[in-house]
């Protein structure tokens, strides 16, 4: 007859799985609610409970955070994806380039905002080019977490498990998970991966226009006017063979050369530099004109490009405004609104003649590139009214880049190679780059996910709620019973397989919370080496495909994508079975070799 401790425990863990699958409340407090009830029925002391708050590894998950979080700001990623992804023309082309970056760069950086920086260039490059975006979201959140699972910081999940390794005293003398123990099952599982999408997500996934597209079909077309530079790869080039609503997601409306108009249909006219295109678009691919790589540039931006700092805005003329009638020319935006006037929209009318030209009406939106004193300067201005503010430019200073880009690879490595720990490693770029001003350190501090790090330090003291009451041996003990028969190989199986269910419905680090104590205690009883089971627990929680709830890059791309359920489970499925067969193999010829 079990205890009442252990019965306590059951029900706490069966109130876990219940309020996570339907959502009767958040995760991290669905894990205060579990854990205040083992409190309050003495199965952990306070000292066990507040001992997860000390783990190291939270501390390392919320730094990587934050740097990935400045490296966001910086707009450095964002400026790397501007110039790699607008040349790709195929299907194919955009998304192999797509999941080798993303797979790639988020072995090592945070994923979600790699995601989050990389969906506007799907959306963009598919409305270009006709093709759904619902083709490539889901394998945009895929590569990032196949490139996740190749080291120990690539997921928080990896390092969730690797603080559990270090505070469990179940198999005292196990050593920590190091940077590449996950290299080796995770390495070919990005390859097949990748190959497995390349292949087979245009016939899998859907195409489904999401509300985000629908939106944007709908937007304002501006008319903008764009110089050619003088270092343009479109001098010399013939109009009609200029792909510009392929590359630029604008049309040609007219060019000018000097005082002279020239109308699309010429189409033989050949491009020199300093000719004026007159283009139409919306605000999202004419912020693309101000890109230093661009092949245009926009003369009416002038200094305010070099600004470190700056933003997008779109402003409607107010109908008892001062500026109707008045001539863009005379305006002097750049003295009166700290702002420099980039395209116009007149309600679906047809701009004619040069924009500096336009006598301005009530109802124009006009689309501006407005500095830091934008705000205050239009404090109190009825001219017009701010409608939206589309986008946030930075330039930082080419040191502030390497300081924070190589400060943080210098750290891993270091870490790598076991010189500095990463904990440690971490807290000294930190420090630089508040102290060189990479990112305003009042901002910094907001991109901490603290409910992250209670769901993880809770998790921990129901790890240890679950081995002190005899529980994790109970439930291994059955695992073991139920699976062993088949062989070793089969146990990992079983392990992996309600691992990854538990992740696909209710959250990964959930289920790293509950099957790590049932693992590592199945390894003990039989004896086993240790290392698989704790690797199938983290891979099988981390690789997950099968649900858009179940890991946090799935849940942001399932509403602008349209998917549902059925259609990440259609395309998820198949890449699940190969990742665990996968997984099972390498680890069963690396762990058990006889």
């Amino acid at each position: 007859m079990p205890g009442i401790d252990v019965i306590i425990v059951f029900v706490v863990i069966a109130f876990i799985l219940l309020s996570l699958y339907r959502e009767w409340m958040g995760a991290a407090f669905t894990f205060f609610i579990a854990v205040m009830v083992l409190g309050i029925f003495k199965i952990l002391t306070p000292a066990e409970i507040l001992q997860g708050f000390a783990n190291e590894q939270i501390a390392v998950i919320i730094m990587l955070l934050l740097l990935g979080d400045a490296i966001r700001q910086t707009s450095v990623i964002e400026i790397f994806f501007s110039r790699i992804f607008p040349t790709s023309s195929t299907y194919r082309g955009f998304l192999a380039r797509m999941m080798l970056w993303v797979g790639g760069f988020s072995a090592f950086l945070n994923n979600t905002p790699l995601v989050a920086v990389m969906m506007p260039y799907v959306h963009q490059w598919s409305r270009r080019n006709n093709i759904s975006s619902s083709k490539l979201l889901i394998p945009l959140s895929y590569a990032a977490i196949l490139g996740g699972c190749v080291t120990l910081i690539g997921t928080s999940t990896n390092l969730i498990v690797s603080g559990m390794v270090i505070d469990q005293d179940i198999i005292p003398d196990m050593a920590p998970l190091e940077m590449f123990d996950f290299v080796w099952v995770g390495l070919p599982m990005l390859v097949i991966g990748f190959l497995y999408l390349y292949f087979f997500s245009f016939r899998l996934l859907p195409s489904r226009a999401s509300a985000l597209e629908d939106f944007s079909d709908s937007e304002r077309k501006y008319l903008v006017e764009a110089e050619i530079r003088s270092n343009s790869g479109l001098i010399g080039k013939v109009v009609k063979d200029v792909d510009f609503k392929g590359k630029y997601g604008l049309l040609v409306v007219e060019i000018c050369r000097g005082k002279e108009i020239f109308q699309i249909r010429e189409g033989n006219f050949v491009l020199s530099e300093g000719d004026v295109l007159r283009l139409a678009g919306d605000h999202n691919n004419i912020a693309g004109l101000l890109s230093d790589v661009s092949d245009l540039t926009v003369p009416s931006v002038g200094m305010m490009s070099k600004l470190k700092r700056s933003q997008i805005v779109e402003i409607v003329i107010s109908h008892n405004s001062s500026l109707i009638t008045k001539q863009v020319k005379d305006i002097y935006f750049r003295g009166n609104y700290d702002s420099a006037l980039l395209a116009i929209h007149r309600n679906g009318e047809r701009i004619r003649g040069g924009i500096d030209d336009v006598k301005l009406k009530a109802g124009d939106v006009l689309l501006l590139l407005a500095g830091d004193n934008f705000t205050s300067h239009i404090e109190n201005e009825i001219d017009f009214y701010v409608i939206s503010r589309v986008k946030e430019l930075r330039k930082p200073e080419k040191y502030k880049i390497w300081a924070l880009f190589g400060g943080t690879l210098l750290a891993i490595f270091l870490a790598a190679v076991k010189l500095v720990p990463l904990f440690i490693g971490l807290l000294i770029v930190l420090a630089m780059i508040n102290i060189l001003k990479v990112v305003s350190s009042k901002d910094l501090p907001k991109s901490i996910d603290y409910n992250l790090g209670v769901i993880i330090a809770l998790s921990l003291a129901l790890g240890t709620a679950m081995i002190k009451t005899g529980v994790a041996d109970m439930i291994a003990n059955t695992v073991i019973q139920v699976f062993l028969p088949f062989g070793r190989v089969s146990l990992l199986v079983g392990i992996y397989l309600i691992t990854t269910i538990l992740a696909a419905y209710i959250t990964n680090k959930a289920a790293v919370a509950i099957m790590f104590p049932i693992a590592i205690t199945a390894a003990k009883n039989l004896p086993l080496d240790p290392m698989p089971f704790v690797l199938v627990v983290s891979f099988a929680a981390a690789a997950n495909f099968l649900t858009p709830i179940g890991y946090q890059t799935n849940l942001m791309v399932y509403g602008p994508g349209g998917y549902n359920f059925k259609d990440f489970f259609k395309i998820g499925l198949p890449l699940t079975i190969i990742y665990m067969v996968v997984t099972i193999a390498i680890l069963s010829y690396m762990y058990f070799p006889n």
